[in-house]
């Protein structure tokens, strides 16, 4: 297999000890050495259910196997070679034996459930002379001949790395020859045929026979799982994941049993709830004569599990039993693998269920109910991206009740959710679509590991063939991606691009929505509503637990009283930062906006002289200032009495006007081509001349005001706090208004307690100055309304000087809230806009850095100023209140590092709220655990 990362270095390899342990040798507390599978068999033999003999190469092997450059470890084939002996003696087989032959099956399993990423081989140790012994042995050449077709081209497809389609279409064209519906349906003859074919194309494609030698299988197929861990698929995964890269696979070789040797066989996948919705019900898929790849790969369409207690009633029993077994000894909700072989049961794998998010909600809940888990176990369940999902919207029911002609077609309601997007029947084409901004339905007949990056790239999956237990499903749930499966009336032609469905025709690039609730698939874009947080029973009750538990107090950022009311119904406890800059760019409030600005610097020179020395510009400049301020107080002060009243009884942080003035007015490159244009048509003639040269005059009366303020670097030039000395009008303004606005809804009997933030400060004179002047204004505010109103002037550290003097200046502010936002972009030296698009993507892929520091919080460099700011506030003031507002504020990792600091707040959108609460709450059980170590 071909490798596309680079592997561990060999001074970073673990060094291998005991390189290989029997099931009957380890535990669920070896799952970093035995991989998450190992443990599982491990704990399962040893809880004495039924599980085929085997043993496990370690993770640790894998990772000296390429330290070593893809050499196997010294002495680990030799070590293989002798299990496999204890396995003969056994199973009192031989492997490579004709008489009585012994296969096994050589699986993957890392730490962290990957499913379907890595490599598996079935049937290992099969060759003409061994298929001959197990029809002698069985009786049964069909069974005989579909495990020799199904080994070599599994072998030859994973192994050798040939393509899969290179097997799929002579199976596909002998069905078709046959008419077979499915491969069941083809004969004895028909399968060794088939094998027949399979060796012959390994032969073409390799230059070499199908190697027949039972132990050079078994070492390729060792060899071909250990590459797999650094194949395409799997690394694209754990990156989407965040598992770390050099944790290795393991290698189990398990002695196989066979579903596929008649009505009483068979082989399946289930869950012991619903991954979907968390209902306590056995959940999941089985087929008769089958292998386990048939159920996964969605080849054949299954059975639910339920049918298997009518057609095997004995060994679904057994299987309920040992399931509900297995759910309590774990603790959660289990994943099973089983094979029937002859009407007995054999236990292949459990490991913890990859679920949805109202599934993750709801278990862990009604496992807290049922006292298998305490409330904080309850609450360490649930990760807070999943609450993100519980609240993205779904499509309108009454939309699709009006375009019911535009249904088409119906699956499985494999993942919950809905999405919309262009049919891509390619996962290549479906990056490629993706990078081109454009949204993704990735379209298969069904999916396989090799599709992930494509998953990847998509908004939602859509497959014709599978069940809810196939591949297309397990990744997407634990993707969190709307998945509709199994939808058999389309018909998916990746030649011409298109997919049928009826008279239909969709081709590539067509718009189709999916919803992955209900199962349902519709042409073009349907509408969406938002989720009702009041109807999350069970996520209420979470997050009602996470509040008991958590220290951190949740805010809000929000601009809007609609805002603030979302917020408060979502949790918040505040608004950590409501931006009035916001307001100004309204549509109708833009005019009175720009008015404002552009008299803003001649007005306020001409206040700071006598009036006597006004010349006419001065006073007309004055003039429409003021009224221009005074029309926007009257707006701000109901903003922020609308403001108040939604966050009656709680804080409200209100951050004066922060962005430089020309981000108000039409950009410099506009004006210039605009101006341009205007002269170039009162040259040329023609047109009302008059309007032309007016429309003229205006243009490039506003393009002098907005070359004056041009500046090179205006993220660093003059605004917050800057702008407010430079052009105090503005800000007392603002004041003013906060206060009307309080003092309004204190006189409707509400309790307003507004805080005003002073951005941009990087050296105490700033804000004492600053504070000053406002305080100047409150005062005869307070003497002309002769009206007390509670406040408070605090200041937003996002300068780096400013966390490095927090002692100074937190002798003149209340409350500090750190500006994580643009104190990354200062302490990193970057500019976001630029960097975003420009390199910064790279350096993650690349990782030069670990994350994108403008989503998850640089702990070791701008964290450190954080815990700076906070050490040295509170060494002058202890009892300082001290938040945090950027997009950070609504990260679980930075949560986390908020809660560490001792921050008393984290602010963030507000459908971020709800993660916020629960991973402040997760933060706080991880600080107690940590105290208790």
């Amino acid at each position: 297999m071909t490798s596309t990362t680079t592997p561990p270095a060999a001074s970073e390899a673990t060094q291998p000890g005991k390189l290989i342990y029997t099931f009957a040798e380890g535990n669920a507390r070896m799952r970093t050495l035995l991989g998450g599978k190992g443990a599982g068999l491990a704990e399962m033999t040893n809880a004495g259910l039924p599980v085929p003999p085997g043993f496990t190469i370690t993770t640790e092997a894998c990772n000296a196997y390429y330290a070593a450059g893809k050499q196997l470890p010294d002495g680990l084939w030799d070590d293989v070679v002798a299990h496999m002996k204890t396995l003969e003696q056994q199973t009192s087989k031989g492997f490579g034996d004709p008489a009585n032959p012994l296969l096994v099956s050589v699986r993957s399993g890392a730490a962290f459930s990957m499913p379907g990423m890595m490599d598996t081989v079935l049937n290992l140790g099969l060759n003409p002379e061994t298929v001959q012994g197990l029809i002698k042995l069985t009786g049964n050449d069909r069974f005989a001949w579909d495990a020799w077709r199904r080994f070599t081209a599994m072998f030859g497809r994973i192994v050798l790395d040939i393509p899969a389609p290179t097997f799929d279409e002579p199976l596909e064209a002998m069905k078709e020859e046959k008419h077979a519906k499915a491969d069941t349906d083809l004969s004895a003859d028909d399968l060794k045929g088939l094998a027949q074919r399979y060796t012959e194309i390994v032969k073409d494609k390799t230059g070499r026979d199908f190697p027949t030698d039972p132990y050079q299988q078994l070492e390729l197929a060792v060899r071909a799982v250990f590459d797999s861990w650094f194949g395409k698929r799997a690394h694209d995964y754990r990156e989407f994941n965040k598992i770390p890269h050099d944790l290795g696979t393991a290698v189990n070789i398990v002695t196989m049993v066979f579903g596929n040797m008649g009505a009483d066989s068979g082989t399946g996948v289930a869950f012991t709830r619903d991954p979907n919705t968390g209902e306590k019900v056995l959940f999941g898929e089985y087929l008769t004569n089958a292998q386990g790849e048939d159920v996964v790969a969605g080849v054949r369409t299954p059975e639910k599990i339920s049918h298997m207690r009518d057609e095997l009633p004995e060994v679904y029993a057994q299987f309920e039993e040992i399931g509900q077994k297995l759910e309590r000894h774990y603790r959660d909700v289990q994943d099973l693998e089983f094979t029937i072989e002859r009407g007995t049961l054999y236990m292949l794998q459990t490991r913890s269920a990859k679920r949805t998010a109202p599934a993750a909600v709801k278990i862990a809940v009604d496992m807290a109910n049922e006292d298998v888990l305490t409330k904080e176990e309850a609450l360490q369940r649930v990760d807070p991206a999943q609450i993100v999902q519980l609240l993205l919207p779904r499509f309108d029911e009454a939309a699709k009740a009006q375009v019911a002609d535009r249904l088409l077609g119906k699956g499985l309601n494999a993942s919950p959710g809905a999405a919309v997007g262009q049919a891509i029947f390619d996962p290549d084409r479906a990056v490629e679509a993706r990078d081109a901004g454009n949204p993704v339905i990735l379209v298969r007949v069904e999916t396989s590991p090799d599709d992930v990056h494509g998953m990847l790239a998509a908004k939602g999956v859509l497959t014709a063939r599978g069940g809810a237990t196939s591949h297309a499903a397990v990744v997407a749930r634990s993707m969190g991606l709307p998945c509709v499966a199994g939808a058999e009336s389309l018909k998916v032609d990746y030649a011409r691009r298109q997919m049928r469905a009826g008279d239909v025709t969709v081709n590539e690039g067509d718009l189709i929505s999916i919803d992955g609730t209900t199962g349902e698939i519709f042409s073009g874009e349907l509408p969406t509503i938002e989720a009702r947080f009041e109807d999350e029973h069970d996520l209420a009750t979470l997050l009602g637990w996470a509040d008991e538990t958590r220290r951190l107090q949740v805010w809000a950022n929000a601009d809007y009283p609609r805002d603030a009311e979302r917020a408060r119904a979502f949790g918040a406890q505040g608004i950590g930062l409501c931006r009035t800059e916001h307001m100004f760019f309204e549509e109708d409030r833009l005019p009175t906006v720009r008015r404002m600005i552009l008299n803003a610097h001649t007005a306020t020179a001409a206040k700071l002289r006598d009036g006597s020395e006004w010349t006419d510009p001065d006073r007309a400049a004055v003039r429409v200032f003021d009224e221009a301020l005074g029309e926007l107080e009257r707006l701000q002060t109901d903003d922020f009495a609308g403001l108040f009243r939604a966050m009656d009884g709680l804080p409200v942080v209100i951050r004066l006007i922060d962005p430089p003035l020309h981000e108000f007015l039409p950009s410099y490159e506009d004006l210039v081509a605009e101006t341009t244009r205007l002269r170039t048509l009162l040259e040329v003639g023609g047109g009302d001349r008059e309007t032309q040269e007016r429309e003229l005059g205006e243009r490039e009366e506003l393009l002098h005001a907005v070359e004056a303020m041009r500046e090179q670097n205006p993220m660093l030039g003059l605004r917050g706090v800057r702008l407010g000395l430079m052009v105090p009008d503005i800000v007392k303004m603002q004041t003013r208004a906060i206060l009307a606005g309080a003092a309004r809804v204190a006189g409707e009997g509400l309790t307003p307690l507004p805080e005003i933030m002073i951005p941009l400060v990087g050296h105490v004179n700033e804000l004492r100055e600053t504070r000053d002047i406002l305080e100047a204004e409150v005062a005869r505010i307070v003497e002309d309304s002769g009206q007390q109103v509670t406040y408070k002037f605090g200041t937003m550290i996002e300068v780096p000087r400013g966390a490095l003097t927090a002692d100074e200046i937190a002798e003149h502010a209340e409350f500090f809230s750190f500006g994580t936002n643009d104190l990354t972009q200062m302490g990193f030296g970057y500019s976001r806009d630029d960097a975003e698009g420009k390199f910064l993507m790279q350096y993650v892929d690349r990782k030069i850095l670990p994350e994108n520091p403008f989503q998850v919080l640089d702990v070791a460099g701008i964290g450190q100023l954080v815990r700076i700011g906070v050490e040295k506030g509170r060494a002058t003031k202890p009892k300082l209140k001290i938040g945090i507002c950027g997009e950070h504020g609504g990260d679980p990792q930075s949560i986390a590092f908020c809660h560490e600091v001792g921050l008393d707040y984290v602010s963030c959108s507000p459908f971020r709220v709800p993660v916020a609460r629960l991973a402040a709450a997760q933060a706080a059980i991880a600080g107690t655990e940590v105290r208790d170590k």
